[in-house]
């Protein structure tokens, strides 16, 4: 994430008291290397969006009990490393959201069923996708480099597109100016027509010109029915 989207999305957080500092007992093997995106996708909201710094490190849930959390798990890799379920981990203490799971021992990982508020049910669960390509294995088993882009979305197996809006910041916005931002699956980069961001509907090319009446620094996401939400554009305007 660029870094005006960094800020931004901290000034997000501060300003609903979300952001204290990490936790003094979030613990981790990380290096300053081990900074991913992450983002997470309840029913009705973003629960989380903004790099995280985590690493390694035990895992627990009511669910599930504690359990070593690095990448080795089932034997999917070879050394440890930077999880997904790492990074869920460490936004949930950084953000004071609740998550839990159950833990599979024969996978020897974590099944996510609830974070946040939002939790699965008989038909919905959650999904976990890596630059937006559903993982093949399970969150402590994928190992995620720096830079890389980690999502959990709810109902994610009965959704047909995965929203991604580009450019994802506007920094040089002037009042009553107007910028084209285009909306395409993440899956497979194909437009998406009848998404809507800021009131505006996307085309058949997925884009929509959307005007700023007011100087602000704002966010906005694209949505359609049968789609997970898109990550977040943020705008300021000047």
């Amino acid at each position: 994430m660029p870094f005006i989207a960094a800020i931004i999305c901290g000034a997000l957080f501060s300003s609903a008291g979300l952001v204290r500092g990490f936790p003094q007992n979030a613990k981790t093997l990380a290096s300053e290397s081990d900074i991913v995106n992450i983002r997470i996708e309840g029913l009705n909201n973003t629960i989380y969006e903004a790099p995280i710094y985590s690493g390694p490190r035990n895992i627990t849930t009511k669910s599930g009990g504690t359990h070593l959390c690095d990448g080795t798990n089932g034997g999917a890799n070879p050394t440890p490393g930077n999880t997904c379920t790492d990074a869920l981990d460490a936004a949930s203490k950084l953000a004071r959201f609740p998550y839990d799971g159950t833990f599979d021992a024969e996978f020897d990982d974590f099944f996510i069923t609830s974070i946040s508020t939002t939790t699965e049910t008989a038909t919905e669960f959650w999904g976990l996708l890596l630059d937006f390509q559903f993982t093949p294995v399970g969150g402590c088993q994928q190992e995620v480099a720096p830079g890389q882009d980690v999502l959990w979305a709810f109902n994610a197996f009965n959704k047909n597109y995965f929203l991604k809006v580009t450019p994802n910041t506007i920094v040089e916005a002037t009042v009553g100016s107007s910028h084209v931002v285009t909306v395409t699956d993440g899956m497979t980069g194909v437009p998406i027509e009848g998404a809507l961001i800021d009131g505006v509907l996307t085309d058949a090319s997925g884009d929509a010109t959307l005007t700023f009446p007011k100087a602000g620094v704002f966010e906005f996401k694209a949505e359609r029915s049968d789609s997970i939400r898109s990550n977040a554009l943020y705008v300021a305007v000047a």
